[in-house]
């Protein structure tokens, strides 16, 4: 939808309300709820205001200590949160209302670094600057419940229903049953300009996957922050709840965000991944990509895994990988060659469904361009079962291990910039300071009376 086509909708009497947000540090829309003609009256040019400390808090919202762009010292002032209109599309499943996207500013007209939109946009550029564009994909997995989300809160998150009682992994018998559910998903999704292809079920018990098609790393980043909170509105409206987290269930499997991304030659167009080696099947380019994704695998590891909960998914035999490997169709390693001529690309499983998907995103990309600028070669494949390898590299196995790499990393400082590099150090600092502030049931029931 451009701005025309709103106004005559507003007129018209379709559309009422105009959201306008912005991805916070977890990846969740921030922002407010506009009347249509206000929006167009003023927002739609000038903007609007909001808090700086939205680049500065929780999953629960409270303000945290230690970073330099926003704190009480400072006064938590305002930014401005100017409307891409290329992001303006109708909510389906929210009547009468648009939805846009913004990019954050500061009060000189700068934009705000460490806002996860700009994080992507310089990696964007970086390869602009080196002649590629990017394309790239988010395979988002979720759970869905019986329990609606106010039910599953007072059960305390404990005991909760899936929506199926066995394994629906591709199974079309028991994913029917789900369809009032995934067919909203899918069809309001692309009644919202979300190009999917195809929902299936998953690995595990009320499990599903919906794949979106490919875009360059900003168009795949915002329809993300869009799905992943209409999953959540839709699930909400037919009385279930759904979850991204990526371990909600030790028993179960975990949800991936897996990543494909490949290079193009941003003048004629050429897809630039496929080539000669009888090995990978990639170019020369594609293999120094690969070889900077695997480089970072430990010092980025935290983009991909934010929250203590991330490294409960890295669990052998259970899809999610813990070796820093690639293999050419090998669902064992942490890298996966896949596609054929200008489809060839590299699926990174590493992501969880938690993520932020412009900060795993910019991490994947930049990751892949340092290997380009320094030339990296590619380690030997990895064939058989990557699990229980004795010589491949590992991924971190919790926050505090992931944390002490990423607030070392050179290469960190290198693709991100100091700024944005202290600024998302100082996000993984206080998250693991704050899970080191609770005592969990697991701990009690074991050691409270045997201890």
């Amino acid at each position: 939808m451009n701005l025309d086509q709103l106004s005559t909708a507003i007129d018209a009497g379709e559309i009422h309300t105009v959201i306008t947000a912005f991805p916070d540090l977890q990846g969740r829309p921030v922002g407010k709820r506009n009347t249509a003609q206000f929006f167009l009256d003023h927002v739609a040019s000038g903007g609007m205001e909001a808090c700086d400390y939205l680049f500065g808090i929780d999953i629960d919202m409270s303000p945290l200590p230690g970073y330099e762009f926003a704190n009480w010292e400072l006064g938590y002032g305002d930014m401005v949160a100017k409307v891409d209109l290329s992001t303006l599309r109708v909510l389906p499943w929210q009547p009468g209302t648009a939805f846009v996207i913004c990019d954050v500013f500061d009060g000189h007209g700068e934009p705000i670094a460490v806002s996860p939109r700009q994080i992507l946009r310089r990696q964007i550029q970086r390869a602009a600057d080196m002649g590629f564009t990017v394309n790239c994909a988010t395979e988002l997995e979720f759970y869905l419940f019986k329990e609606s989300f106010e039910e599953a809160a007072a059960k305390g998150w404990q005991n909760l229903t899936p929506h199926a009682t066995t394994i629906e992994d591709y199974q079309l018998l028991q994913t029917s049953r789900d369809e009032y559910v995934l067919g909203r998903i899918r069809n309001e999704m692309v009644a919202a300009g979300l190009p999917v292809e195809s929902s299936k079920g998953e690995a595990g018990h009320g499990q599903h996957e919906v794949i979106l098609r490919y875009a360059e790393p900003l168009d795949t980043a915002d329809r993300h922050l869009v799905f992943k909170n209409g999953v959540k509105e839709i699930a909400d409206q037919e009385g279930r709840a759904a979850t991204f987290m990526a371990k909600w269930n030790m028993n179960d499997s975990g949800s991936s965000c897996h990543i494909h991304a490949s290079l193009w030659d941003a003048k004629t167009g050429a897809p630039l991944m496929d080539g000669p080696s009888e090995i990978s099947g990639l170019s020369t380019i594609g293999q120094q990509f690969l070889a900077g994704q695997m480089a970072g695998g430990k010092e980025l590891a935290w983009c991909h895994a934010p929250y203590v909960n991330s490294y409960r998914r890295y669990v052998p035999d259970s899809w999610a990988p813990t070796a820093i490997a690639w293999g050419l169709d090998n669902r064992t390693c942490g890298y996966r060659i896949v596609g054929h001529g200008a489809g060839r690309r590299i699926e990174m499983r590493v992501p969880g469904a938690d993520v932020n998907p412009y900060i795993s995103l910019a991490a994947a990309i930049g990751a892949g361009l340092y290997g380009i600028e320094h030339q990296l070669e590619l380690p030997e494949p990895f064939n058989g079962n990557a699990y229980i390898a004795k010589d491949v590299d590992r991924l971190p196995t919790d926050l505090a291990e992931a944390l002490r790499y990423f607030e070392s990393s050179k290469m960190a400082d290198e693709i991100f910039g100091r700024d944005v590099h202290y600024h998302l150090t100082n996000t993984a600092r206080q998250e693991w300071a704050k899970a080191n502030l609770h005592v969990t049931d697991w701990e009690l029931a074991r050691n409270f009376e045997r201890i």
